[in-house]
C-alpha cells in the first residue's frame, strides 16, 4: 500500500450528484479495492495514472478548523463520493472524524455512506447533528463473493451489525444495495436480513465502465460461466435493467418497504 500525505486546498466541494449539494472526500483513493468502482477515474487527476486502484491512499492534510458549519445550513452533504470515509486507515489518520468534529452545529443534512464497520466509532459525533443519516453499502451476504469483489471491505454481516448498533443509538439509517450484480446479488435476502434495522432501502445497478469491464467479466467467466452471455447482453442493452427495477418496485411496494431506485448507466441519468 502506497501512503502519501497531500495538502488539500478544500475538503468540501460542490457535487455533481443529483440531490447532493456538497461532497466530502477526506482521502484520495480507497483501500477497499472494489473491482467495479467507478471512482477509479480519479487516478487521472491525482498523479496515480500507473497505480493500481486500491493500492494507494493519499491522506489529505487540511486545516480542519477552516470548516464553517453554518455555511452549509439547509444544504446536503455526503461523506463520501469517490472514497470510503471509513477506509481502513481512517482508524489511524481520523480525517473523517476531524471533518465531523468541525461540522458539529451545522443545520445541513449530513449523509454518511460506507462499507466499513468502523463507522460505529463516531456514534458520539453523529448524535450531535440535528439532521443526519448513516447508510451501509452492501450487495451480497455471501462472504466468499464479497471477498472477491470488495477485498478489504468489512464482511456483510459485520456491516449490518454496525448499522444495527447505530440504529439502536436512535440515528436514522438506510441500506444501499449497490451495486446489484444481476442474477448474483440476492437483494431480497439483504432486505430480509435488514428489516429489523431499517425500513429505508436504496438500490443501484452495476455500471460497466471502460476500466472495470475486464475485471467484472473475468470474475463472471471464472465463477459464473453460465452467466457470461447474460452479462454481455445486459452491459449493452440497458432495457434489461428495467426488468430488475420492476421486480424491486413490486417487491417493496407489496411489503410497504420504503425504497429508492437509482439505476444509471455510466452517469447519473437512466437511459431508456
Amino acid at each position: 500500500m502506497i501512503i502519501n500525505k497531500v495538502n488539500a486546498k478544500s475538503i468540501i466541494t460542490k457535487s455533481n450528484i443529483p440531490g447532493i449539494d456538497f461532497v466530502i472526500n477526506p482521502y484520495i483513493g480507497c483501500q477497499h479495492a472494489c473491482i467495479y468502482c467507478y471512482a477509479e477515474f480519479m487516478k487521472r487527476f491525482t498523479g496515480h495514472f500507473g497505480d493500481s486502484w486500491g493500492e494507494f491512499l493519499d491522506v489529505k492534510n487540511y486545516n480542519w478548523e477552516k470548516i464553517q458549519p453554518e455555511k452549509y445550513n439547509s444544504k446536503s452533504l455526503l461523506l463520501s463520493s469517490v472514497t470510503d470515509p471509513y477506509t481502513p486507515l481512517e482508524a489511524k489518520y481520523e480525517n473523517t472524524r476531524h471533518v465531523l468534529e468541525n461540522l458539529v452545529g451545522t443545520k445541513a443534512f449530513v449523509q454518511i455512506l460506507t462499507k466499513s464497520s468502523l463507522v460505529t466509532r463516531d456514534i458520539d459525533l453523529f448524535k450531535q447533528f440535528d439532521n443526519i443519516e448513516v447508510g451501509i453499502s452492501i450487495n451480497s451476504l455471501d462472504d466468499e463473493f464479497v471477498k472477491k469483489i470488495e477485498p478489504r471491505a468489512s464482511k456483510p454481516l459485520d456491516r449490518l451489525d454496525a448499522l444495527k448498533i447505530i440504529s439502536e443509538s436512535e440515528i436514522p439509517t438506510y441500506v444501499f444495495i449497490s451495486p446489484i450484480f444481476p442474477r448474483i446479488s440476492n437483494w431480497q435476502a439483504i432486505i430480509e436480513a435488514s428489516l429489523s434495522i431499517t425500513n429505508d432501502f436504496r438500490f443501484e445497478n452495476l455500471n460497466f465502465r471502460g476500466h472495470n469491464i475486464s475485471r467484472i467479466m473475468n470474475l463472471i467467466k471464472v465463477r459464473y460461466p453460465e452467466l457470461v452471455e447474460y452479462y454481455d447482453r445486459i452491459r449493452r442493452h440497458y432495457a434489461l435493467w428495467d426488468e430488475i427495477e420492476e421486480d424491486i418496485k413490486k417487491y417493496c411496494s407489496t411489503r410497504k418497504i420504503r425504497h429508492e431506485i437509482d439505476f444509471h448507466h455510466g452517469g447519473f441519468s437512466k437511459i431508456s
